[in-house]
């Protein structure tokens, strides 16, 4: 396996720089637009106040909030022939309107922020509304790490950090290692439908409510009859349900909670007195507040921008949250990229044919945490042809996966002795469903020990039909070099490995197949020595 980390467009030549580029945070309930000037991280602010504007959309059918909770299905009508896609074009364009404002020219270039458990098939939306709103996404940049970023040059701490950053409609978590200008996500976890939303909608049932807002600005003034001790009470399972998470993404980077260094708190749901008290007691350590977790995320955004146009002496790796690799025989998956793997990144693996003579192989491209790809989700399929016709596992398909600095993924397979090549730029025409989104993880880690011993299992059936397979077709080529009982004690054996593979063992299987590989051995010896024999016959001195 091969392994190279680039940046993405490496070669490519750098775009003139002709304004500065912005940091924007695009958020759930609000939306952010910092920018680095006088040696910091600041909001903008124009003639109508800060830029901290609503995420809302105006129809003819009302009001639209959270639109960005539908990104992984950006096409898909939310309301009056909007989608969230063009919900975030109108968002951002409202944004670099306003910031053109503040600045006083033009803006083409920004940062954008997004959770952490965005998918191929949102972030893509993400970068395609902001093209159609006028802006070059420089790069795309996970929430939680915009936020370290932000803290880790502001203070100047080095160690290993929490960030737990719960917003108005997503909650994640990242585990980040930071050192002499390096920056490395180790882990991340996440809950996509699960934020300050949801706190809402448990206080509007409470109450009979209907509308929304009322609920929030209940919870954010302490008003309409709800008091501290009763939203305490209703909101205390869902940031239950954030630790747990946390604790597994703790376990996932490989960690104690005792060699966390610090815990940063980003989102607006985060200044909660009872998210605050419970994260405190989760980690055993008072959280960083010194920041307001409602900017945190555009400060770092604009850092980014700042380096990315500036240069800087800061290097930031994120990960791939979800792994990625293609389906092989027996419906497998063989990832070659595993989660939280450091990007952006370049990952190649060799790959042969199955059947002898096959001139073409179909690449399944997959995404998940499962054995199978029944369990996974499919990104993107396609063929590569043109494979010289040879024995069943002599031609060689070198496979690259390239993720780049936002997360997207590239996928081509090359024919070693042709030359032939096919690549696929991953973008899929659609997300994953929200339960399957949600349950990804916690049925991977369900299921890890009856997916491994079924993936097992079937690469021992895949080995012993192979191994009868060769026999069978030798047999019938080369059988002239046995007599007739040492065929019959050959076909006695295969007729074993056959029963064995109806069974579900295996061991059996194994032991099936060892003891024909033994006993078939003499007969390769054979066949070997007769090829050379005829080899050398046929030569003339």
């Amino acid at each position: 396996m091969l392994l190279q980390i680039n940046e993405p467009n490496t070669g490519a030549q750098k775009p003139e720089i002709t304004a500065r580029a912005v940091g924007i945070d695009l958020g759930t309930t609000n939306s952010v637009v910092a920018v680095w000037q006088n040696g910091k991280a600041e909001v903008l602010q124009d003639d109508i106040g800060p830029l901290f504007m609503p995420s809302v959309i105006s129809t003819s059918m009302g009001d639209l909030h959270s639109t960005k909770r539908m990104m992984h299905q950006p096409t898909t009508i939310i309301s009056d022939n909007h989608t969230a896609l063009t919900a975030a074009q109108d968002i951002l364009k409202r944004l670099k309107k306003r910031a053109e404002n503040a600045l006083g020219h033009e803006i083409h270039q920004a940062v954008i922020t997004v959770p952490a458990y965005f998918d191929d098939t949102a972030r893509q939306a993400t970068k395609d509304a902001a093209s159609l709103a006028g802006l070059e996404v420089l790069r795309l940049i996970n929430e939680p790490t915009a936020a370290a970023l932000a803290y880790g040059l502001d203070t100047g701490k080095e160690g290993i950090f929490a960030v737990y950053d719960l917003g108005g409609g997503t909650f994640d978590v990242s585990i980040l290692c930071m050192r002499k200008g390096v920056f490395q996500v180790l882990a991340t976890g996440g809950h996509t439908q699960l934020g300050g939303d949801d706190i809402d909608a448990l206080i509007s049932s409470h109450f009979g409510w209907t509308d929304s807002l009322k609920a929030r600005q209940a919870k954010e003034t302490l008003s309409q009859g709800l008091n501290e001790e009763l939203l305490n009470t209703l909101c205390e399972p869902l940031i239950k349900q954030t630790l747990a998470i946390c604790d597994q993404t703790i376990k996932d980077a490989g960690i104690t909670k005792n060699q966390i260094d610090g815990v940063i708190l980003v989102g607006g749901s985060t200044k909660l007195q009872t998210v605050r008290i419970l994260v405190k007691n989760f980690f055993e350590q008072d959280p960083f507040t010194n920041l307001d977790p409602d900017c945190v995320v555009a400060y770092g955004a604009a850092l980014q921008a700042h380096q990315l146009t500036f240069g800087t002496d800061t290097l930031l790796l994120d990960v791939t949250p979800i792994s990625l690799g293609i389906e092989t025989i027996g419906g497998i998956v063989e990832v070659i990229i595993p989660r939280n793997s450091p990007i952006p990144i370049r990952m190649a693996q060799d790959f042969t044919t199955y059947e002898n003579g096959q001139t073409a192989i179909s690449i399944h491209v997959v995404q998940g945490e499962r054995e199978f790809v029944k369990d996974c989700r499919s990104l993107a399929q396609f063929s590569l042809t043109g494979i010289p016709p040879m024995l069943a596992g002599a031609a060689r398909i070198r496979l690259t996966f390239s993720v780049d600095a936002d997360g997207l993924l590239t996928v081509s397979a090359k024919e070693q002795t042709t030359g032939m090549i096919q690549k696929v730029e991953v973008k899929p025409s659609y997300g994953l469903s929200t339960e399957d989104y949600t349950l990804m993880l916690q049925q991977a880690y369900k299921h890890g020990a009856e997916d491994l011993n079924n993936r097992l299992l079937i690469a021992a059936r895949i080995k012993a039909q192979q191994l009868v397979t060769q026999l069978e077709s030798a047999l019938s080529l080369d059988a002239d070099l046995l007599d007739e009982d040492q065929i019959n004690a050959l076909k006695v054996c295969v007729w074993d490995v056959k029963q064995t593979l109806e069974t579900q063992d295996r061991a059996s299987i194994q032991k099936a197949c060892d003891t024909l590989a033994l006993l078939a051995q003499p007969f390769a010896e054979k066949r070997i020595a007769h090829a050379i024999k005829q080899k050398f016959q046929h030569q003339t001195i």
